[in-house]
This record gives structure tokens, sequence and C-alpha cells, in this order.
């Protein structure tokens, strides 16, 4: 059970005679906006309709910056749930995703529990961001725990920890940036796939609003312009880019004290010096 010890780690457990230190939950202001059907389609995924029932581990596909970690995020908040995110990457190895053994100042090793072994426990939800970047070791170390077992195994502690009933993980995957192709028996494991696609411009208005609350309206009018217009093209840029253009443009049009009727090349200058010179065939 936990004990009352604080510290740089939120608290402490002590399983198989073991303790292990827990990390804090991530807290962001993000919100979900428009785009329901996806949110909803989450949220079944983590629904357990009987006692016999478990959740499912969805998988969330989408181009970088389309908002795949937010609506995850907000869909974890949405049903009171911490929430715990873990970065993947090309290096991330088993004891980095499960419980990492590390020197104390006493020079003794401690355990440190990962984001998504700290949710394990807690019984929050866990975001695997960008996890098509991990490699087919890493995967295998997670294979109990994303089927009818729910437990993982670390070699390091000597630990087997099994998922709090209230446990629930997604993870995101841009679908055009994988480093590692996943193997097929977590492929299986990862369902269902919820696509997310760009948001419809009044939807991009919104977001933008939301975000940048101190940018002037005509900025952001001239970014969603750009936006639609590369997304009729097919073009793969997001609402992040748009947000990057839009925070930038301010800041130059601040700087150099511009108005408004001066300010249109400053807003090109911000869209290429964010997506470079590709960008000038959706900027009228």
């Amino acid at each position: 059970m936990p004990d009352n010890t604080t510290g740089e780690h939120e608290s402490k457990v002590n399983i198989q005679g073991i303790e292990i230190a827990l990390g804090f939950p991530d807290v962001f202001k993000f919100e979900w906006i428009g785009q329901n059907d996806v949110m909803d389609q989450l949220l079944a995924a983590w629904l357990v309709i009987d006692q016999n029932d478990i959740p499912l581990n969805p998988r969330l596909i989408g181009k970088p910056g389309v908002g795949k970690t937010t609506l995850a995020y907000a869909a974890a908040k949405k049903i009171g749930k911490p929430v715990y995110i873990f970065q993947c990457t090309m290096d991330t190895r088993p004891e980095d995703l499960l419980i990492t053994p590390v020197v104390d100042e006493g020079g003794g090793i401690r355990y440190v529990a990962s984001a998504l072994v700290t949710a394990m426990i807690r019984g929050g939800v866990c975001i695997l961001d960008e996890a098509n970047r991990m490699s087919e070791k890493s995967w295998a170390s997670l294979a109990p725990l994303l089927d009818t077992r729910r437990y993982i195994e670390s070699i390091v502690a000597g630990l087997k920890v099994s998922a709090h009933p209230e446990f629930r993980i997604c993870v995101t995957m841009n679908d055009d940036a994988s480093t590692f192709e996943i193997p097929e028996y977590i492929h299986s494991r990862l369902q269902p796939q919820i696509y997310l696609d760009f948001p419809e411009e009044e939807e991009e208005r919104r977001i933008l609003r939301e975000n940048l609350p101190f940018v002037d309206e005509y900025i952001l009018e001239y970014v969603i312009e750009f936006l639609q217009r590369a997304h009729a093209r097919r073009e793969n840029y997001t609402i992040r880019d748009g947000i990057n253009i839009a925070r930038y443009a301010a800041k130059r049009i601040k700087s150099l004290k511009a108005k408004e009727e001066n300010s249109e090349s400053l807003i090109r200058e911000a869209i290429l010096m964010t997506l470079g010179d590709e960008a000038l065939a959706h900027i009228l």
C-alpha cells in the first residue's frame, strides 16, 4: 500500500517486498474541440459492460499535429482519471517502459515506476505517445498487459505487476512517421483503430481561438484560409502548424508595431519561416 512519503516522486508502494517510487500525473489545459465521433469511439473502447469484460486498447492514428494526444487526454479527464503520458522513441528500452533502477544518494538501488506502471498501479490512463517509434523488444514487454492477463513483468526488479481494474491505455501513432513495423501479435492487441483527420473550417477556427485568445482575429482568419486551401490539396499542414504560424506572426507584428493593413506580408513571412517554400503554393 502507498505510504505518505513525498518528494521528487508522488509516493511509494511496496509490491512483493520491493519498494517502488511512483510518478506524478501530467496536468495540462487540453480541451477537445469538435469531432465528437472520435471522442465517443475512444470512450466506448474504454467502457466495461460486464464483470467478465475488460477495456480495449485503442490506437489513435493520424498526421502529426491533428490532436491525437489532446483527444486521449481530454477523454481521460472526461471520465475523471489521472493521465500519465509516456513519450516513446526508437531508443525506448523495456526497462524504460516498466521499472528503472536508479542509484540513490546513499549509493543503494531504488526502483522507479514509469508513467505506464504508475498508471497501472493508480488506476489512471496511460498514453503511449508516438508508440510506433518503439522497437519490437520494447513492444514484447507489453504483450501480457495488452491482453486478458493485464500485467507486466519487470526483469530488472524481479516483479510481476497487475493492472488496477480502472487502468486504461491508449497509444498514438503517426501514420507517416513509423520507425519500426509493429509486430503482428501487438497489432492485434491494439484495437480498435481510431483515425483522426483534419478538422473542419469552423472547428479549426474554434481551436485557434481557444489556444490563441491574445492573437488578433485578422491573423487567425488569414491562417485559417491558408490551412483550408492546403487541406483541399491534401497537404499535411495541421492545426499545430497553424497555431505556430499565428503565434509567430503576432510576435512579429507586435515587435514591429505594424498596423493591420501592413501586416499581411508579416503573416506570409511567418508561414514561410514555419513551413518552408513549399507553402508558397497555398498563400494568396
